[in-house]
């Protein structure tokens, strides 16, 4: 009884070990989003620069979580229950590292975005659709480390409105491409970044719906909320999101 005692406390404190790095992970996240999103609206070639100099770090962070998991499932041999938290950990890692990869290829088109006609808007819209996102992600971290399945379904609802700041961006591009054929260029640069913003959404929902597992023991019966979507391709450029 005594060896069960000590193994499960353990298990609990390697966890919290990794756990506090899928913490410190999310905060770099949330800077990397954030500082994308600034970078782009302002044109500040050096933050984007930034950006991608600390998607490293983030990576190499992600491949040791996934190692020290990797290695408490091997000496600490978890129950089902417990099993179920350490693949929970890893798949957040995943979703965080997946969204990290988006604020970088943002923080990419900003050095191209910044030698082409700014278009009207673009740069402030897209920061508010990224804060919107850079919130759901900050709830579904929070609603981990509280494990508060309220908070986590909170967070699945949000996902639909940043669908439609999306599908509002969309439509705007497409609008000035029509109008003037100067902006279809830059158009579709910023209309890949919108759909890498509505693609972190989609990730934080992801965790946020590996909470409700852990809590509940099942995934969310109802489909995650969608809006109606409008294509991936804006018509006749290829430019796919």
């Amino acid at each position: 009884m005594n060896r069960d005692k000590h193994i499960s406390s353990a298990f609990d404190r390697d966890l919290e070990t990794i756990q506090a790095q899928v913490v410190k992970m999310g905060g770099m996240v949330e800077a990397a989003i954030t500082d994308a999103a600034s970078a782009l609206e302002s044109r500040d070639e050096e933050l984007a620069e930034e950006v991608r100099r600390r998607d490293k770090a983030i990576d190499q962070l992600e491949a040791q979580i996934n190692e020290d998991a990797a290695r408490l499932i091997a000496l600490r041999a978890p129950t089902a229950t417990d099993l179920r938290m350490v693949l929970a950990v890893m798949k957040i890692a995943a979703s965080l590292e997946r969204v990290a990869d988006y604020a970088k290829n943002m923080a990419k088109r900003t050095h191209v975005l910044s030698q082409m006609p700014a278009i009207e808007g673009a740069g402030m819209a897209l920061r508010r659709m990224s804060q919107a996102v850079d919130k759901m992600l900050q709830d579904a971290l929070d609603s981990y480390i509280r494990r508060d399945a309220e908070l986590a379904e909170d967070v699945r609802q949000r996902d639909l409105e940043v669908d439609q700041m999306y599908n509002a961006l969309f439509r705007e591009f497409l609008t000035h491409m029509m109008e003037d054929p100067r902006s279809i260029t830059p158009c579709m640069h910023l209309h890949f970044i919108a759909k890498n913003v509505e693609r972190m959404g989609d990730h934080a929902t992801s965790i946020a719906e590996q909470v409700i597992y852990l809590v509940t023991g099942e995934m969310p019966d109802e489909a995650r909320p969608k809006s109606n979507s409008v294509p991936d391709v804006i018509p006749g450029t290829g430019s796919e999101g």
